[in-house]
């Protein structure tokens, strides 16, 4: 049904309450050590990464960016849990509510009340930015759990202040990680989704345009384009069957992150889609050689499993 908020992903950053730098020419000031953060989410360390924005949560308790960070640190743990191998794929799949869902929601429902009281004092794209961040990163959960009329009310807020933020700054590509994908779902529903759409009030979208902004959000934003690679390449994979280009848009998120299994395996299914058997069981046993790095159990042994069940459907081809 509404699936096209099922992956709909945000975050944020830091350590210690570092000076703010302004990197131009975009509006955002974001803390000097950014992309040591961002390194540590995506590489899959999220145990230094929630060390360090623990520690900014303290220094800085009226700030939403943490708090953006920790909820989207966990997401990956999320991801994980909900992971399977089907129909030639690694993809989070549908899963029920469980009991760390709570803390999750209170992540993202504190971002946003945070973001939505400055924007009261003031008027920023940074803010709406950061406003959208919390509900995408609410609604991509209530998707998971399949709760898809939550996925939209959070789903259509975000979109709003998405726009926001961009009427107020055009060159904030961050922004348009969050619009292209919802672009991009919206396109790609059913008939009766779509009749659902109309009923819901939830606004159209363009698969073309959503690409367009995925790739700004890749090529200039400041906090997204690892993001952005990852969600285009699924999306290419999923809803197109584009594998050559979706392999194509993972490949740098792969190499610059060769220590993160979830890439490695993704990177494993598009080559085995493309009929490159020998490059796709070194891609799947990539996977394997650091999936002991994973810091959660739980995630480690479905991680295991996921390189066990792609190699063997691999073996059938």
């Amino acid at each position: 049904m509404l699936r096209y908020l099922r992956l709909l992903p945000v975050l944020a950053i830091s350590t210690l309450l570092p000076a703010r730098v302004d990197t131009a020419p975009h509006n955002l000031t974001l803390p000097a050590n950014v992309p040591t953060i961002l390194d540590h989410i995506y590489s899959g360390q999220r145990n230094l990464a929630l060390e360090e924005v623990h520690q900014f949560e303290q220094q800085a308790p009226n700030d939403p960016l943490p708090y953006l960070l920790e909820a989207e640190a966990q997401w990956w743990r999320i991801w994980c849990s909900a992971a399977e191998f089907k129909y030639g794929m690694n993809v989070a799949r549908r899963r029920d509510k469980m009991s760390g869902d709570a803390e999750y929601f209170a992540l993202t429902s504190k971002a946003y009340a945070l973001a939505d009281a400055s924007l009261h004092q003031h008027d920023s794209a940074e803010m709406h930015l950061y406003a959208g961040m919390a509900d995408a990163l609410a609604s991509r959960l209530y998707s998971l759990r399949g709760e898809y009329r939550a996925t939209a009310r959070t789903g259509v807020r975000a979109r709003e202040n998405f726009l926001r933020a961009l009427k107020l700054d055009p060159s904030l590509a961050d922004a348009d990680m969050g619009l292209g994908l919802y672009n991009y779902y919206v396109d790609t529903l059913s008939g009766i989704a779509r009749v659902l759409r109309f009923f819901m009030g939830i606004p159209g979208g363009s698969k073309q345009e959503g690409v367009r902004q995925l790739e700004h959000a890749i090529r200039d934003g400041q906090i997204t384009p690892r993001l952005a690679h990852f969600y285009l390449a699924q999306n290419l994979e999923i809803f197109d069957q584009k594998y050559e280009q979706a392999l194509q848009v993972l490949t740098p998120l792969a190499e610059e992150y060769p220590e993160n299994p979830v890439y490695q395996l993704v990177r494993g299914d598009l080559l085995a889609k493309l009929g490159r058997k020998p490059q796709a069981e070194a891609a799947y046993r990539a996977a394997s050689t650091v999936v002991d790095q994973v810091p959660e159990t739980d995630c480690r042994a479905r991680l295991a499993r996921l390189v066990e069940e792609s190699l063997a459907a691999l073996k059938g081809r």
